[in-house]
């Protein structure tokens, strides 16, 4: 990877990816758009690599979305059987690697109990893993998120008045995730879509027009060199510049 311009001593500390536009990519070839999401897989582990080598110490991509689920039946099928068969394929790599796996999402019926079993077993096999924590986001909504939590503050009993920002973070589904730095969307879409709408509240946001499949680590890399070329100002003011 070409580092320069890079600040290594800076670089984000928890980088975010919606990893969108697989379907494109495949029918642009003429392929099935499941072909799309398996080509995904190389796209994933040279960004994996890339965050290592950079020094990002977390990783959170966007693999299912709640909203997922309207997807033709055959694409959501392949995709519960794809994330499974990637875990049992390659959650000893990660391993390898140093990577922690853990899973933000509902974890309801709708999500096939093997798959769940899978993702508990990759997150006892890389517990103690501390260079990189890969966060995939399966079964998930920023919006989701959000509730589920005010239902765990109600489930618990919290008054009003003791309703604060660290006790709903308490409630997320991961609640040591850090806030994000920064987010980065391919295929060229200006959405969030429902992703970690709290976590990026003030993160800077990098839009790619590359497809998710030819994504690699000199495409992250780029996304560093925008995020260092901004100045985060958090809602203050810095520099003595105004609004």
């Amino acid at each position: 990877m070409n580092l320069e311009g890079i600040d290594t001593g800076s670089v984000p500390h928890h980088v975010a990816v919606v990893m969108d536009g697989n379907g494109r990519w495949a029918q642009r070839r003429g392929l099935k758009r499941t072909e799309g999401h398996a080509a995904g897989e190389e796209a994933l582990f040279d960004t994996v690599e890339g965050a290592l080598e950079l020094g990002i110490r977390w990783l959170t991509v966007y693999a299912f979305s709640t909203e997922n689920w309207k997807r033709p039946a055959d694409e959501v099928r392949f995709l519960m059987r794809f994330n499974e068969s990637l875990l049992v394929r390659r959650s000893h790599e990660l391993n390898d690697m140093g990577v922690r796996i853990r899973f933000a999402g509902r974890r309801n019926w709708r999500v096939p109990r093997r798959l769940i079993r899978r993702q508990d077993e990759s997150i006892a096999l890389t517990a103690h893993n501390r260079k990189l924590t890969l966060t995939i986001a399966f079964n998930y909504g920023g919006r989701a998120e959000i509730i589920d939590a005010v239902k765990g503050l109600v489930a618990e009993g919290v008054q009003p008045e003791k309703v604060t920002e660290k006790a709903l973070r308490r409630h997320f589904y991961d609640p040591e995730m850090p806030d994000v730095d920064l987010m980065v969307r391919t295929s060229g879409e200006y959405r969030i879509s429902n992703f970690l709408l709290w976590e990026i509240a003030y993160s800077e946001l990098v839009f790619t027009d590359t497809l998710w499949p030819d994504f690699r680590r000199e495409h992250l890399a780029d996304a560093i060199r925008e995020f260092q070329a901004r100045e985060r100002r958090f809602g203050g003011i810095n520099g003595g510049d105004g609004d």
